[in-house]
């Protein structure tokens, strides 16, 4: 993402940027390169690459005309994507519908691997990667961001190539009635922000509030049921736009790779998420219990899971980072794996991987391509262990950034939320203009 970008990021919403000179520009820049090359992250594009991407983005009207009558046709279905407002692709839309008997939720993901695929230059690039890294104000793509700003984003009223979820959703148990995934061709209707879709939730006559309305009901109901599930919900305070997002999404990642693992028995990049053991669960529920105005409902103590959304709901809001760093510090870490075997506990799903972000992450590229092609690459289980290292590094790399910024005085969560601009103070004495120019602290090498 440029400088520009990210400095809107925070006036999207009321809130300027965050304000810093030039020379602390210059540490931030320095603490970058120096992470860069300790953990082997790729900031610029190599010409090959560029050269690909910008080829495959140009001419694409035609192309897209032409595979209408190879995929289904959903233009005229009622779509809409919801990002936040600093967002510069929009790689997920839905779709949904209802009668008496089921749900018919429609997840819609950016077909990336239309572009992007084995033997390709920005394919061979994304495995060397293995994800986006986000540094607050500074983000390293996994692939040309020029694919995230044409066509593999689902802007409003322009056709794009997609690959479909679609679960038809049993009323009484949300269960599964039938899932099909296949590559479409969708038009957006609009594209909302978080705080948008928040406000079309509150006004019955705005544009797509009775579809927003009922993905909120559908979201809310498999979000209450993952609770009484098991499943693991560290921030209860989600607005109702996140939650429609975030629900849909889990809801598409399953549906995909149960739909690998039981009906076509193929390999898939699942991602495995062990237990903690029992002496750490109890660690952890012990450190809960013993903060201030903290209590564990009895009734809940039979899954640690439970326990801990019931500590987290019923906890003052200024305790809930507490609990969440007791829970977070027993956790083993997820990884890819091309057998789901053990599930993934915090999830308590018994299968799960990813396949809603392929702009960038690579395991759902990866799962995109084996959908589509029925079959796996043959460095399925080398391709696991980049995938899982290479999220590791891209972690660790955002903490100890983040640590830097916290030394040099930067709040790197509001830098995170509003964005940086460099202000050289000597110009704007001798010019007087504005504070904040047009900066390039956080512009990508290859932009």
């Amino acid at each position: 993402m440029s400088n520009d970008a990210q400095a809107q990021a925070g006036t999207a919403e009321g809130q300027g940027p965050v304000e810093i000179d030039p020379e602390l520009d210059r540490h931030l820049q320095n603490k970058r390169e120096e992470l860069f090359e300790e953990f082997e992250i790729r900031d610029g594009f190599p010409p090959e690459v560029r050269r690909e991407a910008k080829e495959r983005t140009e001419n694409v009207e035609e192309e897209i005309h032409e595979a209408v009558s190879e995929r289904r046709d959903l233009r005229e279905m009622t779509t809409w994507t919801t990002d936040p407002a600093d967002a510069q692709d929009f790689d997920d839309a839905i779709s949904i519908e209802e009668d008496d008997e089921a749900y018919t939720l429609w997840v819609h993901i950016a077909d990336v691997s239309h572009y992007v695929h084995p033997g390709s230059e920005m394919w061979a690039e994304a495995v060397k990667r293995g994800n986006t890294v986000y540094l607050p104000a500074y983000t390293v793509h996994m692939l040309p961001p020029i694919l995230a700003e044409t066509v593999c984003s689902l802007v409003p009223n322009e056709e794009r190539l997609a690959h479909t979820v679609e679960m038809r959703l049993d009323k009484e148990n949300l269960g599964y009635e039938s899932i099909d995934i296949y590559k479409s061709v969708i038009e957006s209707d609009e594209r909302l922000t978080y705080s948008q879709c928040e406000k079309r939730l509150d006004d019955p006559d705005a544009p797509l509030h009775d579809k927003i309305t009922l993905a909120y009901e559908l979201a809310d109901q498999m979000h209450e049921q993952r609770k009484e599930d098991g499943s693991l919900v560290l921030n209860p305070s989600r607005d109702h736009a996140h939650t429609i997002i975030e629900e849909c999404m889990l809801k598409a990642n399953k549906a995909v790779t149960h739909e690998l693992m039981w009906s076509r028995g193929v390999e898939a990049m699942y991602r495995v998420h062990p237990q903690p053991t029992p002496d750490q669960w109890d660690k952890a529920l012990r450190e809960i219990t013993e903060l201030d105005n903290v209590s564990i409902p009895g009734g809940s103590w039979d899954d640690p899971r439970k326990a801990v959304n019931a500590a987290l709901e019923e906890a003052p809001p200024r305790m809930l980072n507490k609990i969440q760093r007791a829970v977070l510090k027993v956790m083993p870490r997820a990884k890819y794996m091309n057998d789901p075997f053990g599930g993934h506990h915090a999830l308590n799903f018994d299968i799960y991987g990813h396949f809603t972000s392929p702009i960038r992450r690579l395991s759902d590229l990866i799962n995109h391509w084996i959908v589509h092609e029925n079959d796996v690459p043959e460095d399925l289980v080398e391709l696991c262990d980049r995938a899982s290292d290479r999220q590791k590094d891209a972690e660790t790399a955002e903490r100890l950034y983040k640590q830097f910024m916290q030394e040099v005085g930067l709040d790197p969560y509001a830098v995170n939320s509003r964005g940086l601009v460099v202000v050289d103070e000597d110009e704007e004495n001798d010019d007087g203009d504005d504070a904040g120019g047009d900066g390039d602290a956080a512009s990508d090498a290859d932009e």
